[in-house]
């Protein structure tokens, strides 16, 4: 007889038996080295349930519809078992976590009611039964290693191995204990999110700076909500370590349905929406969460680590603290990387007027040094495109801006596509670099170096080649050709000067952008968000050490204001100068109070012309005007008497100039500072006129079939 009332179960057994039953039952213990994601066990019918007669039966299906067992306060184990955990998971003396650890007790105490609670939810089916191990398993687990050794705190070590010292996050209740396993990790900070997308955002922003970043999020709401951020990284090539928190252990393999599902017994809907933005699924030990980093940080993209609620505070000898680790690295095959330069150097030798255009993978390849180091060697001018601004310096002497079509700086589009040939290293073609796939360059002229892989115009292309190592010896092999150069010098003409406002005339964007320019340095970071503001921030001449960033390949408006607070969170020292549309901003705006809970001192310069107006350049329709808002209202709303926050609206130059020697000044140097711009709604830059037309006809292209 099997009951599915647990009142009525414990109705008819005593207390000891009941533990008799809980703890010393033979069931198929979980594996304790794999303990991340879903066990099933090799013989789901090996179950055996005894009424209270002491006969045994087994069910032939599972059953789902018997709900958590809670044993009698007085069965010995509970006691036990608490004592175990107490002993086994002190907190260490570690200010953070005292302080957390006195708000914990004061608002939720661990009474011992609390504890027999937890442990009776053992007892939930047989099902989740056949899914747990052993009292005994466990105890022997707990006694016998220390506190370091959990799987979250075997995270949390890998997470600051690899650099990461801010994980953005948003708790649910499966990835609660995960969090507090990463709370004892004294040098990992937690910032906690608005929402998941944002936290995602703010992962990217952050990877970009820091080279890797980390977001933990709930099972499906938060796993779901969180994926638009996480595709972004992919299609950027960003390591983002994603750390989903999942369902209990014990509900894997069973008919049960579960909350934050979309009501079906099966919970690989988040999986499976992320295995095409992931390179990888872990469901088990240790090994694979270091295989998943390295994995990550090896192929520049991101990952998806699942771990079950009930087992980030498990111990086990396999976590030890000391265990080595070290991301693997690319290496290149001898033979192919010496045939790949030869080749290389003999396409551009014999090239009249050779040209070099840096592409945004570079920064994968980690490739920043070699690509100067060779354009020295090479004496070739140099473009970038525009999703690589930033990556190469724009002080060095040959550079010439950015190549981006029929909307490149000044002269660039005419000194690259003339050329003989081009060398490209980590280029990505779409139709937004391509503009609308009309640039002017031709394969057979083209030299293609990607991280791995080198293409030597039409004909051979060659895999197993490290970018880093190719380039150093190509460096050595290259003639020095300045022809390209000494053509740009004799066609370029400096750009003109901006019209000078006069009294109380509407502020113009080519002003603001004027005054952004002169605010740059080393100590500065410039966000660029999706729209006119990629356009305009490309023109701005970067100073030695100025970061640069925007998300060229997805494009999701929205993006600045995670980006912002996770680039901020990670270059401490630097200020960084977001430029951010009034449609974009209502997207995401939230998170704006956790730059100020975070203390950051960013200049957002909120640009409001009443729409989306890359859109509106692209196809009109009044689908593009949004709702007006008060924005500098609504920060303040959001500060609400706590936080560093200083805020005005500009209409004028003259309001502009005084509002930036505001925010640069000595009292609000260490403020969040917030300027809304009021700019007219056709207000746009020359260049997405151009590019917009370009998109727009490229979107409109008729149907093979329709012109047929």
């Amino acid at each position: 007889m099997v009951f599915k009332n647990w009142k009525a179960r414990y109705s008819k057994i005593s207390s000891a038996e009941a533990a008799e039953r809980l703890f010393r039952k033979s069931v198929a213990p979980v594996p304790i080295n794999t303990p991340i994601g879903t066990y099933a066990p090799s013989n789901p019918s090996n179950y055996s349930s005894q009424t209270s007669s002491g006969a045994s039966t087994t069910p032939s299906t599972p059953r789902d519809d018997i709900g958590p067992e809670p044993p009698s306060p007085d069965i010995p184990k509970v006691q036990e078992y608490k004592e175990v955990q107490e002993e086994r998971r002190p907190y260490p003396d570690i200010p953070k976590v005292q302080e957390y650890k006195e708000v914990q007790e004061e608002r939720r105490p661990y009474s011992a009611s609390r504890q027999q609670v937890d442990v009776g939810m053992q007892a939930q089916s047989p099902t989740a039964q056949r899914h747990r191990p052993s009292a005994a398993n466990y105890s022997v687990t707990m006694n016998n290693a220390p506190p370091e050794t959990t799987l979250g705190r075997h995270i949390a070590r890998r997470l600051v191995e690899i650099g990461v010292k801010d994980v953005f996050h948003v708790p649910g209740d499966f990835n609660l204990l995960l969090l507090d396993e990463l709370l004892l990790e004294p040098q990992l900070n937690l910032v906690g999110c608005c929402n998941e997308l944002n936290a995602g955002y703010a992962a990217d922003g952050y990877a970009r700076c820091k080279g890797v970043g980390a977001v933990v999020v709930t099972f499906t709401v938060g796993g779901l909500s969180v994926i638009n951020s996480i595709a972004g990284a992919y299609s950027e090539n960003l390591p983002v370590i994603c750390i989903v928190g999942g369902p209990n252990s014990h509900d894997y393999g069973t008919s049960r349905i579960l909350h934050h599902t979309i009501g079906h017994p099966d919970f690989s809907q988040e999986l499976r929406c992320f295995q095409t933005v992931t390179l990888n699924d872990l469901n088990s030990a240790h090994e694979q969460v270091d295989y998943a980093i390295s994995t990550s940080i090896r192929e520049s993209k991101p990952v998806y680590i699942s771990v079950s609620c009930n087992l980030p505070h498990i111990s086990n000898p396999s976590f030890v603290p000391d265990l080595p680790f070290g991301p693997q690295t690319r290496i290149s095959n001898p033979a192919t990387l010496q045939a790949s330069v030869d080749a290389a150097a003999e396409f551009l030798n014999r090239a009249v007027k050779p040209v070099l255009v840096c592409g945004p993978k570079i920064r994968v390849a980690k490739a920043k040094k070699a690509c100067v180091e060779f354009a020295e060697a090479a004496g070739y001018p140099v473009a970038v495109m525009p999703s690589a601004k930033g990556l190469f310096p724009e002080t060095y002497s040959k550079f010439i801006g950015t190549y981006w079509g029929a909307v490149s700086s000044p002269f660039a589009l005419e000194i690259v596509e003339s050329a003989d040939a081009y060398i490209f290293i980590g280029p990505i073609f779409n139709d937004y670099s391509s503009v609308g796939y009309s640039l002017l360059i031709k394969k057979d002229k083209m030299l293609v170096v990607q991280p791995d892989r080198v293409t030597v115009g039409a004909g051979a292309s060659y895999g197993c080649v490290v970018m880093v190592e190719f380039l150093t010896l190509l460096a050595q092999k290259v003639r020095k050709n300045e022809v390209a150069w000494e053509n740009y010098k004799r066609i370029f003409v400096p750009p003109g000067v901006v019209q000078k406002s006069v009294a109380n005339e509407p502020l113009r964007i080519n002003v603001l952008f004027q005054y952004i320019q002169n605010m740059l340095n080393a100590d500065t970071a410039v966000i660029a968000e999706t729209g006119d503001s990629w356009f305009n921030c490309q023109k701005l001449k970067l100073p030695e050490g100025c970061g640069f960033e925007f998300q060229m390949q997805y494009g999701s408006i929205g993006w600045s204001v995670g980006a912002t607070l996770g680039y901020a969170q990670a270059a401490t020292s630097k200020r960084v100068i977001s430029c951010i549309g009034d449609g974009s901003f209502q997207v995401t705006c939230q998170d704006i109070s956790t730059m100020i809970r975070q203390n950051q001192r960013n200049i957002i310069f909120l640009i409001n012309n009443g729409g989306y107006t890359i859109e509106v350049e692209i196809h009109d329709g009044p689908y593009n005007v949004i709702k007006n808002w008060d924005y500098c209202a609504l920060v303040d709303a959001i500060k609400n008497g706590e936080g560093k926050v200083w805020t005005t609206r500009v209409k004028t130059e003259d309001e502009l100039s005084r509002a930036v020697a505001e925010c640069l000044s000595e009292k609000n140097r260490d403020n969040l500072c917030f300027i809304e711009i009021i700019a007219h709604k056709d207000d746009t830059s020359k260049e997405l006129l151009e590019w917009g037309s370009r998109v727009s006809a490229a979107n409109g292209r008729m149907s093979q079939i329709l012109t047929e």
